[in-house]
């Protein structure tokens, strides 16, 4: 896919919220001194009125956006998933939760595609942490389209909204003219029998690689992009299970709590079948090129194709 374009999600972050600022004059946008990197910036050049430079203070920014959202303002909180999910959890779970107050986290810089800045910046557990707060809605777009559609949406949802966005760029899958974002609604992008393939995030342009593999061995791979982790598709979710008979989660992101997780609680309710999770393996990540990266974790497309081949042919 090297002649496919190629977008990072944080660069559409900060261009939907933009235009959003045009469009709405209640959105405001919040940065923890990293408006470079988050992409806020773009909010700032165009509406400099609305944008507020918390500085190195996640907790405080929280608390700020929660204050704007209470005086009917529609606030944008904006930092590097670990410190927008990891740092400033009380915050947001006592402050913007609990109260079920209408404010958008928008967090940039998650999963081990950070690169060189390692592991303490490469947050693989912000699916998990948001999950578990009550009504709390967990968004993780595939592309530029996608990120682009979910800022649109996360403002039009009123409560609290989690947008994770990453610094590689990936390519563009959904520029099709019948693409529509639905909060809550996966898309199936390639049909199949012999095993569901669910993705969120990075992975899933992966995943569309694999299949294309799996078919030369024979394999017919559904491939679903679930934007949405919280709410989770689970029609969509069940029915593929049941369709195919075998389910694999690719999610750049922990094992434990996140994509493969939800994928998981919703199945052993409602359609126990043999699931294999594909992602970060309990462990930290490390310095190094993000590509480099994603194929030492495993989530490059022959890695993910390799892992799928041998599960499918396994679970017979």
């Amino acid at each position: 896919m090297s002649d496919v374009k190629k977008i990072a999600t944080r660069a559409s972050y900060g261009e939907a919220l933009a235009q959003l600022g045009t469009e709405h004059g209640d959105v405001v946008v919040l940065d923890a001194d990293l408006a470079e990197a988050t992409k806020t910036g773009v909010f700032k050049k165009a509406h400099p009125e609305r944008f507020i430079d918390c500085g190195i203070a996640e907790g405080n920014m929280m608390g700020v956006a929660a204050g704007l959202a209470a005086a009917g303002l529609v606030p944008f909180a904006s930092s590097f998933a670990m410190f927008a999910a990891g740092r400033a959890f009380e915050q947001v779970r006592n402050s913007i939760g609990y109260p079920h107050l209408n404010v958008k986290i928008g967090a940039t810089h998650a999963g081990i595609s950070v690169g060189e800045d390692g592991a303490s910046h490469q947050c693989n557990e912000d699916i998990a942490l948001m999950r578990t707060i009550p009504g709390m809605t967990v968004i993780c777009p595939s592309d530029d389209i996608e990120a682009k559609a979910a800022v649109k949406a996360a403002y039009e949802h009123v409560g609290p909204v989690y947008l994770r966005f990453g610094r590689l760029a990936v390519p563009v899958i959904n520029d099709r003219e019948d693409y529509r974002f639905e909060l809550g609604k996966g898309v199936t992008l390639r049909e199949g029998e012999d095993v569901a393939v669910i993705a969120t995030g990075l992975p899933v342009s992966a995943c569309l690689e694999a299949a294309e593999k799996l078919a030369a061995d024979g394999i017919r791979a559904k491939v679903i992009n679930i934007h949405t982790i919280k709410p989770l598709d689970e029609d969509l979710v069940v029915a593929a299970a049941k369709e195919t008979g075998k389910v694999v989660t690719v999610e750049e992101h922990s094992v434990i709590g996140g994509l493969g997780s939800a994928v998981c609680d919703a199945l052993a309710e409602k359609a126990p079948t043999k699931v294999l999770k594909i992602g970060i393996n309990d462990t930290f990540g490390e310095s190094g090129p993000a590509a480099e990266l994603l194929v030492k974790y495993g989530l490059d497309a022959d890695s993910i194709y390799r892992k799928i081949r041998d599960f499918v042919n396994s679970a017979d």
